[in-house]
């Protein structure tokens, strides 16, 4: 078994032993992302110059003991809308190309002082918009557990890229549901922290107040360990919530005895693929035994996310992408007379049509005539999300839920109806909304091999609580590799 098939804090203890050393685990990387990307496409940008250096740089600093932590030398791979100093970072658009930024994005930052090791950027959904990665500029992203399939979005790439194991762990961004639902159609583990836990300094903004950057890895060990390293108080970023205590990986404790999970019915109604509502309740009934307290409930007003989501981060997208105009940075039309058509011309070019698409109905429902009958209403409905989930946490631990009501789409399935996409992220929408953490980690396959994920969702700060229940689940399952790196034929 290679070094790729271990898990990030496997290889980080290797290479803490000196049984192997950060830049023979970043060439591993690179050979691994050399077979895989002709298949599957999982990343705009390979940094291989700048992953050696660095993985010497690292090297030199574990051997005079300066860098001790558990993902010293681990390879990673960043989401494109992350910035990386001196590496492309274009969010999957023609209307960034060519844009290198001048510093990295802090979360970025904590990881490299952290020891890991940038190899790559993960395609996406152009600016986190879309829910299988296909709407990207250069291309999709294919699943590695069936080329066939989308690996969702908008962090598809690094959750492909995990799966297909061209890097250790990945950092992706959840607006919507962007690193849960992608981590469960590719069989993967991804967390979305509480909303402030991780500075958004640095990542290109699609819905500044649903934003959040969050871990994925093989496990939730992994994922822990990676949100332990990028989680701080920045005072760069006004919404940074200053935690007293950062220790996530601290609560991977096999033991949910006494753990009140509450399963909402909401959840379990029509437009669930049946194999999926088995492998959920499966699931709950793995953690009863393991000693957790379990029961349905009604959580209201999940019908009122999906449209009060949209008008929101649509509306905030409007507004965070009026500064990509051909002016300062990126693509710039050569065709144009005057400013004004400079504008129009970079901006109709630049951007594809899922953006123009939102960014149309953003400034829609934030025109003058219809700011209080959608913009307002929709601020309101996240406030009552917010009351409704406060109520179910006076009685719950945590929620059990779906991650995603299917498992993979086929590829342009999703891209052919629009609304259905949108519909895609019912489950996870409401949790961003409301600012509060949710897990995805992988609970079965379907009848056609596809990996089946389960969502956990906590109330504000309990991270903790999430990784804990996670953690004892993930202790009795095996973690099932895709056919990709199994070596078995991948239609």
């Amino acid at each position: 078994m290679g070094l790729m098939s271990l898990t990030a804090m496997e290889l980080g203890r290797k290479i803490q032993a000196r049984e192997v050393t950060a830049v023979e685990a970043v060439r591993e990387a690179l050979a691994q992302i050399g077979k895989m990307e002709p298949l599957f496409h999982c990343l705009v940008t390979v940094d291989e110059e700048g992953a050696i250096k660095r993985a010497k740089e690292v090297q030199k600093r574990i051997e005079s003991k300066e860098l001790t932590g558990p993902l010293t030398g681990v390879p990673v791979v960043i989401k494109d809308n992350l910035c990386t100093e001196g590496i492309l970072t274009t969010c999957a658009s023609k209307i960034l190309s060519g844009f290198k930024p001048a510093y990295s994005a802090e979360a970025v930052k904590n990881l490299e002082e952290a020891g890991a090791v940038i190899v790559g950027k993960a395609n996406m959904d152009e600016f986190a918009m879309g829910s299988t990665t296909e709407t990207s500029y250069f291309g999709p992203t294919k699943n590695p557990w069936n080329q066939e399939h989308v690996p969702g979005g908008s962090s598809g790439g690094s959750c492909a890229a995990v799966a297909a194991e061209e890097c250790s762990c990945a950092l992706g961004s959840d607006t919507g549901g962007s690193i849960r639902q992608p981590s469960a159609f590719c069989g993967v583990t991804g967390i979305k922290p509480t909303y402030g836990t991780v500075s958004r300094y640095g990542l290109i903004a699609y819905g500044s107040s649903l934003d959040q950057i969050g871990p994925i890895a093989k496990d939730v060990s992994d994922c822990a360990a990676v949100l332990q390293a990028i989680a701080s108080y920045d005072p760069k970023d006004s919404t940074s919530v200053k935690r007293k205590n950062y220790d996530f990986s601290a609560a991977l404790v096999k033991d949910v005895k006494g753990l009140r999970i509450g399963i909402p019915r909401d959840y379990f109604g029509e437009g669930l693929q049946e194999e999926v509502r088995e492998q959920i309740l499966q699931a709950a009934k793995v953690l009863e035994a393991q000693g957790a307290v379990l029961e349905e409930f009604d959580l209201s007003l999940v019908k009122y996310a999906i449209p009060a989501y949209y008008i929101i981060a649509s509306a905030e997208a409007s507004s965070n992408l009026a500064r990509f105009d051909g002016v300062k940075y990126g693509y710039r039309s050569k065709d144009y007379e005057g400013l004004h058509q400079m504008y129009k011309r970079s901006r109709s070019e630049g951007f594809g049509a899922e953006v123009k698409r939102r960014i149309m109905l953003g400034s829609f429902v934030l025109s003058s005539g219809y700011y209080d009958a959608y913009y307002l209403k929709a601020l309101k409905t996240k406030a009552l999300i917010k009351q409704a989930f406060d109520k179910a946490f006076a009685q719950y631990d945590l929620i059990l839920a779906p991650a995603a009501p299917t498992t993979a789409p086929r590829l342009k399935e999703s891209l052919q109806d629009p609304l259905q996409m949108y519909l895609g992220d019912i489950y996870t929408i409401a949790v961003n909304l409301a600012g509060l953490p949710g897990i995805s980690l992988p609970c079965g396959v379907d009848q056609k091999g596809l990996p089946i994920g389960m969502q956990m969702i906590g109330d504000c700060f309990q991270e903790k609580t999430l990784i804990r229940a996670a953690y004892t689940f993930e202790q009795t399952r095996t973690y099932e590799r895709c056919a990709a790196v199994k070596g078995e034929c991948v239609r």
